[in-house]
C-alpha cells in the first residue's frame, strides 16, 4: 500500500524560539536530533517542550501515541515510536497509522531498513528533504495486521539480544573506568600527583570532521558522525557512506588511523571511542579527531581519562557556552591532562588487556546478532521469514 492510503502524514513547526511564552510548556516537542541518540525504538521526552499557545501559532500538531516519527531533512531516515503525545519540528514527516492495517511497530522497521532508498527519494538543492508528497507514494508491502504484528515480534527479540550485548560492553567499560581511578585517583580531585598537561600539547592534531555536506553514497567508505561514537566503542550499525573521491578530499584534513580518538560533538557531548580498525574513515563535524603523541601519552590512558566524570563534565559546559550546543576545537584542545609516568600508562593498557578481550567477545557476538537482524528484516518484508518452515 501507498503511505498515504494507509497513514495520516503530519509535518512539524516551530514556534517563533524569541516569543517566551512559546517556550518550557508541557508539549514534548522532537528535533531530528533527539532521535540520533535513541538507543531503542521508542521516544518518551523530550529535551524541549512548548506551550499551548506556542502550539496553536504555528502548523504543528501533537501525534498521538504510536504514531511512527520519520524525520524528512537534517538527516532523512531517523525512526522513532512516540509514546506520549507530542509534536515536532518542521524536519519530520510523521505517521500516524490506520491500526486496522498498519502495525506501528512493522512500519518502524521496514523504514529504519529502507533508510538508503529514503534519502535517495529526497529532493533540495541546499540540502535533500522528503516532501509530504513523496512520503505518501512510498510503497510497503503489508501482510495481514496479525502478521506485521507477528514480524515485529521476532524482530523486536532480536533487536532486544542486540541490546543486551551493547549492555553488556557499558559494564565492561564501568570496570575500565575503576581499573582507572584505582591506579590514578580522580582527575577531578586537582591532589597535584602528577604534572597537569592539556589536550594540544599531548597531540599531534587536534581536528573535527567535514564541515561541507559530504556526498554520501548507498555503499563504500565509512562516514561517521556523532551517533556513531559511543563511549568505549564506535557503533557501525547506522553508518553513511561517501565514495573514494569524497573520500580523499575529507581525508586531506581529517583521517582517522588507530589508536587515534574520537569525541562526539554534537547531540550528545562527549562520548569517547578510539580507532582499532584498519580500514579508512570519513567524519563529519559531529566528531572531533585527537591524535595522541605516543611519546607522552598511550591512547587507552587518554580515552579513559576523558570518559571520567570530570572531563565529561567539563565538555558539556564549554559546549553550553555555546550558542549551538556544540563542542568546538578550542575547548577541547584546553582540556586538562594529569601526565603520569609513561610506564604507567602502559601498565593501565596491560590490566585493561582482559577486559579489552572480554569486549572483543561481546563485539564479536554483536556483529553476528546484527548480521542475524538484518537477515530477519529482509526475510521479512519479502515474506520468506516462515516460508522454509511451512507456516
Amino acid at each position: 500500500m501507498r503511505l498515504g492510503d494507509c497513514c495520516e502524514i503530519v509535518s512539524g513547526a516551530t514556534p517563533k524560539t524569541g516569543v517566551a511564552e512559546y517556550w518550557d510548556g508541557e508539549i514534548c516537542w522532537a528535533t531530528p536530533k533527539d532521535l540520533s541518540d535513541l538507543q531503542g525504538k521508542h521516544i518518551g521526552d523530550t529535551p524541549r517542550k512548548i506551550t499551548d499557545v506556542g502550539l496553536s501559532s504555528c502548523a504543528a500538531a501533537v501525534l498521538p501515541v504510536g504514531s511512527v516519527l520519520l524525520s524528512s531533512r537534517a538527516p532523512i531516515g531517523h525512526v522513532a515510536i512516540n509514546t506520549r503525545p507530542m509534536a515536532t519540528n518542521q524536519g519530520f514527516k510523521s505517521l500516524v497509522p490506520d491500526p486496522g492495517r498498519v502495525d506501528a511497530n512493522y512500519l518502524y522497521y521496514w523504514l529504519r531498513s529502507h533508510r538508503s532508498q529514503l534519502e535517495y527519494m529526497g529532493n533540495g538543492a541546499t540540502f535533500k528533504e522528503l516532501s509530504k508528497a513523496v512520503v505518501a507514494e512510498i510503497k510497503v508491502p503489508f501482510p495481514a495486521i496479525h502478521e506485521q504484528q507477528r514480524v515485529a515480534r521476532v524482530l523486536d527479540e532480536a533487536d532486544a539480544l542486540r541490546a543486551k550485548r551493547r549492555a553488556a560492553i557499558a559494564l565492561l567499560d564501568d570496570l575500565a573506568q575503576a581499573i582507572f581511578f584505582d591506579m590514578f585517583g580522580d582527575p577531578g580531585a586537582r591532589t597535584g600527583r602528577w604534572p597537569v598537561s592539556d589536550i594540544a600539547s599531548i597531540s599531534t592534531q587536534v581536528t573535527d570532521g567535514e564541515h561541507l555536506t559530504p556526498k554520501r553514497t548507498s555503499s563504500g567508505i565509512k562516514l561517521l558522525s556523532a551517533r556513531n561514537v559511543q563511549d568505549g566503542f564506535i557503533d557501525f550499525e547506522k553508518v553513511d557512506y561517501v565514495g573514494p573521491s569524497e573520500y580523499a578530499r575529507i581525508s586531506r584534513r581529517c583521517d582517522p588511523r588507530p589508536g587515534d580518538v574520537l569525541v562526539s560533538c554534537s547531540g550528545t557531548i562527549g562520548r569517547v571511542a578510539i580507532v582499532e580498525t584498519e580500514e579508512p574513515l570519513s567524519l563529519v563535524r559531529s566528531v572531533a579527531l585527537i591524535k595522541p603523541d605516543h611519546s607522552l601519552v598511550t591512547s587507552q590512558y587518554l580515552a579513559a581519562l576523558m570518559r571520567t566524570p570530570a572531563l565529561k563534565a567539563r565538555m558539556q559546559q564549554s559546549a553550553k557556552a555555546s550558542s549551538q550546543a556544540n563542542l568546538f576545537q578550542g575547548p577541547i584542545r584546553k582540556l586538562p591532562v594529569p601526565l603520569p609516568p609513561l610506564e604507567l600508562q602502559q601498565d593501565f593498557g596491560v590490566r585493561l588487556q582482559s577486559v579489552s578481550r572480554s569486549k572483543e567477545r561481546q563485539f564479536a557476538g554483536l556483529a553476528g546478532l546484527d548480521d542475524l537482524f538484518g537477515s530477519l528484516q529482509q526475510r521479512a518484508f519479502r515474506g520468506e521469514l516462515w516460508k522454509d518452515r511451512g507456516i
